[in-house]
């Protein structure tokens, strides 16, 4: 089966041993430098607000004393053979929107939690269940370790919640958004794996079965209204950075179109 045929069908596609040992320890070099430098200054506020990710790895901040190596960043996760792989299943016009950095939770009391990406917008539920399937919105999940860090419920990138789901993701009638689900698989990831998904689609991470969790997720789609109003320029490379990346179309696609909106 395809990886396109998989994605229309499931909501998912897993491609075995994408990355090489060289390209994963090129990722790792700037995430673990990044998240080891967030988590100090943020371990407080990580723990009462029970988080398990950061976003925007991608900002100039991380970057202050070491400018060249937000560029080798942006290298490093738009190889050639990943941009190639999304423009077979998706077309062309695929555009950079953020990365995110999934961990264990510091605090014990954070159970895993179904959701759509969404949910936790101010968009309401019935205008996201009509523009679901004019959305491509993708999550690239690279793990760092390896990992059973994700469950999905396949098929709901393309159709909406049954009564159970809603009352789970929403803690309606006495539910609450841990329980368990029918029909849900646990994806495990070696390192050197990737995993596409929808963002749309039902899905929770799992903490329990891994005693560590470092896994980066590149998020990129094509052009939709209600997406791109939450894009943050300032995850992007300037100008002139997008010069200096070797494989810069994901940027580029998302400097015009951040050009046209604003």
């Amino acid at each position: 089966m395809s990886a396109r045929k998989q994605y229309d069908d499931m909501g998912y596609v897993v491609i075995r041993d994408f990355l090489s040992d060289i390209e994963i320890l090129a990722i790792s070099k700037h995430v673990n430098s990044i998240f080891e430098s967030w988590m100090c200054s943020n371990k407080t506020e990580i723990f009462e607000h029970k988080l398990v990710n950061m976003h925007s790895l991608t900002q100039q901040v991380f970057f202050e004393d070491t400018p060249e190596k937000r560029v080798d960043f942006f290298n490093s996760i738009s190889p050639v053979k990943l941009t190639n792989l999304l423009e077979s299943m998706f077309g062309s016009e695929i555009y950079f929107h953020n990365t995110q950095l999934f961990f264990n939770p510091l605090n014990s009391k954070r159970l895993p939690y179904w959701h759509r990406d969404m949910q936790y917008s101010p968009i309401s539920d019935d205008i996201q269940k009509a523009e679901q399937k004019n959305m491509v919105s993708l999550h690239i999940r690279i793990p760092l370790v390896k990992e059973k860090g994700v469950e999905i419920i396949p098929g709901t990138h393309k159709r909406w919640d049954t009564d159970l789901e809603r009352d789970v993701r929403f803690e309606l009638n006495g539910h609450q958004n841990n329980e368990e689900l029918p029909n849900a698989i646990l994806i495990e990831l070696d390192v050197g794996d990737i995993l596409i998904f929808s963002s749309q689609m039902i899905h929770r991470g799992n903490y329990e079965l891994n005693d560590s969790r470092k896994a980066l997720d590149l998020c990129v789609g094509q052009y939709h209204h209600l997406s791109f109003n939450f894009f943050d320029k300032q995850v992007l490379p300037t100008e002139k950075e997008i010069e200096l990346i070797k494989n810069n179309q994901w940027y580029s696609c998302a400097n015009k179109l951040f050009k046209r909106d604003k």
